[in-house]
């Protein structure tokens, strides 16, 4: 119950990096059992007792992207309406999961009334385990693994409890900072918002917020990767960017205009656009995969429509739903519905859509405003 074996899964870019790729355990079933049971009894004892910090969105069964990414826009929009100066400092962990120390993670176990049984059951369950990397050519049917090597560190990705044991954790982050900032945590996502009138005073509360972030990290045994922690101050048009000195393993934090934070684009002006324009060249191959039409029925064409089409323009929908650049995103629609109903370009779309029950963009925005 304690071997895995840990297969790549790659992500992007170029595949001939390591980097790129991500590890994923492969364990017994057996033991994915046992972990269920204990991951429930422990969600149990956390919510019983309001141990998880409202700032942590991630895992949660009363949480979820949207309202981690509604809170960080509405704490934002708020700090700009009242003509304060803000600004989001956007954490990257390098390798957070494999780098949790377990004398660290049982001491905060112990500390959140995890004691006796329960804990020696979680000794035994992070001691002791052995992983090795197994890599399969399919071209030549062949399967290659490493020898097996003894884990010190970290939580494999692929466990049950992993997730939780992360949340429990960073659980006491928040509390750190919250005095000078609005930290939003999503798993190993970490973000600050820091807000201020005045000039000098935001560039102070901004610097002592990354030091005191980067210094929990470092006690904690984390590490920042500083080419992937950004800064972004918030504004609204024509309005100059401050200069904020942000310095970590001796190389400055970059400062940018936009950034995708969990899988939504914000721009510092709090512009949509840049967001659609990265969804559109998706919509445009969903449209092409519905080259199947000719050998599918409408059933299965409204599947692969709900999968692929539909899937990616109703996240985030609350958000870019009312901006004017979302127009693009219903035209990519129409042209959908035409496809999958096998019409011209110049057909209108009304009883279409109602003959396939399949709901307008427009449409589709106002229903998830109910939600906040």
């Amino acid at each position: 119950m304690k071997y895995a074996r840990v297969k790549r899964l790659f992500k992007k870019g170029d595949k001939s990096k390591i980097s790129n790729y991500r590890p994923i355990s492969i364990l017994s079933s057996f033991s994915k059992v046992l972990e269920k049971v204990m991951n429930n009894q422990l969600q149990e004892h956390l919510k019983k007792h309001g141990i998880p910090a409202e700032e942590q969105f991630g895992f949660r069964s009363d949480s979820t992207t949207n309202k981690a990414i509604y809170k960080f826009i509405n704490e934002t929009l708020n700090a700009l309406n009242s003509k304060f100066i803000v600004g989001g400092i956007f954490f990257y962990l390098e390798k957070a999961f494999d780098c949790l120390n377990h004398s660290t993670l049982l001491s905060k176990l112990q500390f959140y009334g995890i004691n006796g049984k329960a804990k020696t059951w979680f000794e035994s369950y992070l001691n002791n385990r052995y992983m090795r990397v197994q890599i399969s050519d399919v071209g030549l049917n062949q399967t290659s693994s490493s020898a097996w090597e003894k884990i010190t560190d970290g939580v494999p990705q692929g466990l049950v409890l992993g997730p939780l044991l992360f949340l429990i954790y960073v659980n006491d982050l928040p509390n750190t900072i919250n005095y000078k900032t609005v930290p939003i945590l999503f798993t190993d996502d970490t973000s600050i918002i820091v807000k201020n009138p005045n000039s000098k005073d935001f560039q102070t509360n901004m610097v002592t917020a990354f030091n005191c972030v980067n210094k929990w990290f470092k006690v904690n045994l984390l590490s920042i990767n500083d080419d992937k922690t950004h800064y972004i101050q918030f504004k609204t048009k024509n309005k100059p960017t401050l200069d904020i000195n942000m310095v970590c393993n001796d190389n400055l934090i970059t400062t940018i205009s936009k950034i995708k934070f969990l899988g939504i684009y914000i721009h510092d002006t709090i512009n949509w656009s840049c967001h659609i324009e990265y969804i559109i060249p998706k919509l445009s191959s969903a449209c092409y995969m519905m080259s199947i039409k000719p050998f599918m029925s409408l059933n299965t064409l409204k599947t692969v429509y709900y999968s692929y089409f539909n899937a990616i323009i109703s996240y985030g929908l609350p958000f870019q739903g009312n901006s004017p650049h979302a127009m693009k995103i219903f035209r990519m629609q129409k042209i959908m519905v035409r496809i999958m109903m096998g019409y011209k370009n110049m057909v209108s779309c009304r009883n279409l859509f109602r003959k396939l029950e399949i709901l307008p963009f427009v449409s589709q925005y106002i229903l998830p405003l109910m939600l906040f």
